[in-house]
């Protein structure tokens, strides 16, 4: 019972302090070279991520190697590369130049150094790789005194409108060792500085420059020159390799995740005692006194949900439609819920660079025979009969969304010259992976599943349909999609700020034990709100449910659109169009694609609500 105790506990806080899967350390030997790599510059302004030498820096001597990445790492912006940065496990470096000598400094143009300019207004921040480990500035909170680790190094910074670069790194690196032999690489900071070129003395090999010095300056309007130095620093540290993330994984405050899974359980059993009310109180006595034995004028003077059972299940409109939304949602729910579990074991690590993106994408593809399948039973339900063409809007409707709106927002980031830009040959492998394997699968699942009985309905549909009577202002359908988006996003909100922040932060996401529990009262309290909306609208003898319930249930997404535009009023300094451009965009894409996930939820919850209600009642 402890070891499962232990179990839950280490899979909630995510994978602090024990073994990442899937990831092997690496042991060095005294001497042994490390290698310094770089993946990007970043910046939380402008959202556009640029390759390591997309600036006139330092190369090594042998040439730049680029790493070879998988899907997620490429959609990501990753461009992992070699450096110059020579490094030996165990040996200290007090000063070295990096490239070119103390005489012959290196010289930037007019247009170079305006680029580096830019980018340091702009907030870039330098990401480098040692071991896979990604390097964090330290600083102390200044009411707290807490030490603090943030991401990767600023690029540089502005000081009375002068621009000045970091050019003087000092690695900071931590090993473990159990047996003084082999050596593992546990911790990597950078303690980046500006040295101005002038104050640099000795040798290249052996430079060294005053504690108190001139920063260097980066010219916005004319050439500069620039010398590149570093340092290294080895630690003893107690951490072991399991440990290593943990001073990233920590950089949220746990106990705000805890505080959103009490708001969210507080959300749910409000849900749950108005279910209850309606189910035991409300719903069993009109069950009751609709089967007992009354006359016929007693029958007729009866109003609510029973007066409409022979119009209950009449088809809707655009069934087709219809079902292809279902059946994208179906594809997105199992998606995001073998994802999620998957992560929350530790196999999509934050080691495993790009796991969870590209696992998510393959996850997606695939789940289109279950997308395809549960799509084809309810068109075959609502009476479809051209379950080719339903298939064909299966496979394509959601897919091509996604597709027009990247490409139409790459060519903007093309232009921008942004490694974020999706080269040319990973949208022929989307666009294959697309045709070769998810349209294919959406028809194997839309043939089984349209040879499947159509689900059966406890009541027979009239065929003259009934006239609906004027409903309250109440049930206005705006009305409705506030009103039930309100609970299941107050059941989330919380956690999404800190998706938003991994997103457009540029940090580190690995609670997810915390996202699979705020994933499954999501996934309740949708169901929950989309039984008493559909409930209110049958006692109003208004039978049109069907698109009502994928509308209605999926609300939150509007309150997810809405908190978007205030994450970006009061979290980001975005200023720039194509910035704002990319963000209302890719913001676009996750309220669809959220508004199809919840919408589905909520249809099938309200759907089997009807079938067990109206199969409780007799029907003459």
């Amino acid at each position: 019972m402890l070891r499962k105790l232990i179990l839950v506990t280490l899979i909630i806080h995510g994978s602090q302090g024990f073994y990442i899967p899937g990831v092997a350390p690496v042991e060095f030997m005294k001497g042994d070279s490390v290698e310094v790599k770089a993946v990007k510059m970043t910046s939380s302004q402008t959202q556009l991520p640029y390759e390591y030498y997309s600036l006139q820096l330092c190369r090594p001597k042998n040439g730049t190697i680029y790493k070879s990445e998988n899907l997620g790492e490429v959609l990501r912006g990753d461009r992992i590369v070699n450096t110059p940065y020579e490094v030996k496990m165990g040996e200290d470096l007090s000063c070295k130049l990096l490239c070119h000598k103390l005489t012959d400094p290196i010289n930037w143009t007019a247009d170079e150094s305006k680029e580096v300019a830019d980018r340091i207004t702009h907030d870039y921040y330098v990401h480098l790789l040692v071991d896979n480990l990604p390097c964090a500035t330290k600083f102390q909170m200044l009411d707290t005194r807490d030490e603090v680790y943030e991401r990767g190094y600023k690029l540089g910074f502005e000081q009375d409108g002068k621009v000045y670069i970091n050019n003087h790194l000092k690695l900071v690196l931590s090993y473990h060792t159990d047996d003084d032999k082999e050596f593992r690489v546990v911790r990597f900071e950078v303690e980046a500085s500006s040295v101005d070129r002038s104050e640099f003395t000795g040798s290249d090999e052996k430079c060294s420059f005053p504690e108190k010095h001139k920063f260097q300056e980066v010219s916005a309007n004319g050439p500069t020159q620039i010398l590149f130095s570093y340092s290294v620093e080895w630690k003893s540290s107690d951490v072991r390799w399991a440990s290593r993330w943990d001073i990233y994984l920590q950089m949220t405050d746990v106990q705000i995740h805890w505080f959103s899974i009490v708001n969210s359980l507080v959300v749910v059993f409000f849900l749950s005692g108005i279910l209850t009310m309606i189910m035991i109180r409300t719903l069993r006595r009109d069950i009751a006194r609709y089967n007992a034995d009354e006359s016929l004028e007693e029958t007729l003077e009866e109003s609510g949900w029973k007066l409409v059972h022979g119009d209950v299940f009449r088809p809707p409109r655009y069934p087709k439609l219809f079902a292809a939304l279902v059946g994208s949602g179906v594809q997105i729910f199992m998606m995001a819920l073998i994802t999620i579990v998957l992560a929350m074991l530790g196999m999509l690590s934050p080691a495993s660079r790009g796991a969870l993106m590209t696992a998510g994408i393959f996850l997606y593809v695939f789940m289109a025979i279950i997308g395809g399948f549960f799509s084809a039973r309810l068109y075959r339900t609502l009476r479809g009969q051209q379950w080719k063409s339903a298939a064909f809007w299966t496979a394509t409707l959601y897919p091509a969304f996604l597709f027009f709106t990247g490409f139409f927002l790459n060519f903007f980031i093309w232009g921008k010259s942004s490694s974020g830009a999706v080269p040319f040959t990973t949208m022929l492998a989307l666009f294959s992976m697309w045709m070769c394997i998810s349209l294919p699968l959406t028809f194997i699942g839309y043939y089984f599943g349209f040879r499947k009985h159509p689900y059966e309905h406890p009541v027979r549909t009239n065929q003259i349909p009934r006239q609906v009577p004027e409903q309250v202002w109440y049930m206005h359908p705006m009305l409705c999609l506030l009103m039930a988006g309100v609970l299941p996003f107050g059941a989330m909100f919380i956690e999404l700020f800190f998706i938003l922040s991994a997103i457009w932060e540029n940090q580190f996401y690995y609670l997810f034990g915390f996202l699979f529990l705020v994933f499954v009262i999501l996934v309740i309290s949708c169901g929950q709100i989309a039984v008493v909306m559909v409930y209110f609208q049958l006692c109003g003898e208004d039978y049109h449910w069907w698109w009502r319930s994928l509308i209605t249930s999926g609300g939150s997404a509007v309150y997810v659109a809405a908190y978007s535009i205030f994450y970006l009023c009061t979290k980001l300094e975005i200023t720039e169009f194509v910035p704002l451009l990319l963000y209302f965009g890719y913001t676009a894409i996750m309220v669809v694609t959220f508004w199809l996930l919840t919408a589905t939820i909520g249809f099938y919850a309200a759907y089997l609500f009807i079938r067990k209600i109206y199969g409780a009642v007799k029907i003459d």
